[in-house]
């Protein structure tokens, strides 16, 4: 079985990430959606709030199963018995960044690959941050994240 395991803060899940989870599953057996932490990074939204969004907007895709993990994403990828990390990529900025981390995944696990993914052009100026900036100034997110999350990331986030 072909196991990918797709990586990232998720905060929130956007149309971009959906467009890739979608692709992603019709690549692998078993795609395996992961929110972790990131360090760099203060998050808005719990682990438990973007597991269950994106329990949310995977819900018909029966090859995607939704878990949060902490630790080295090499390690995790391992004990899942998974054989690719799913990146999504938007720009060159992305990729020297994804590439650089493939590299050290690839030094800590040498049986794992990375594949990288474009992100559909439709959504290629999206990313959570600017998701997160329109929803705390009352700005509409519809069409930026899935319509079955779209209340709830903006409720958070509006007076936040």
């Amino acid at each position: 079985m072909r196991i990918g395991v797709y990586p990232g803060s998720f905060d929130p899940p956007t149309m971009g990430h959906l467009d890739i989870i979608r692709r992603a599953a019709g690549l692998f057996d078993k795609l395996i959606v992961s929110p972790m932490v990131n360090g760099a990074k203060k998050s808005n939204f719990t682990m438990q709030e973007k597991t269950d969004f994106l329990k949310k907007i995977t819900a018909d895709l029966p090859n995607v199963e939704v878990e949060s993990f902490g630790g080295l994403l090499a390690n995790y990828i391992r004990e899942r018995g998974a054989c690719a990390i799913v990146k999504g990529l938007r720009a060159v900025s992305d990729f020297e960044y994804e590439f650089q981390m493939a590299l050290a995944n690839k030094k800590l696990n040498e049986e794992l690959d990375t594949v990288f993914l474009m992100t559909s052009q439709e959504y290629l100026f999206l990313s959570s941050t600017i998701v997160r900036d329109i929803a705390r100034h009352g700005g509409d997110i519809t069409g930026l994240v899935p319509e079955e999350i779209r209340e709830d990331v903006a409720n958070k986030l509006k007076d936040s």
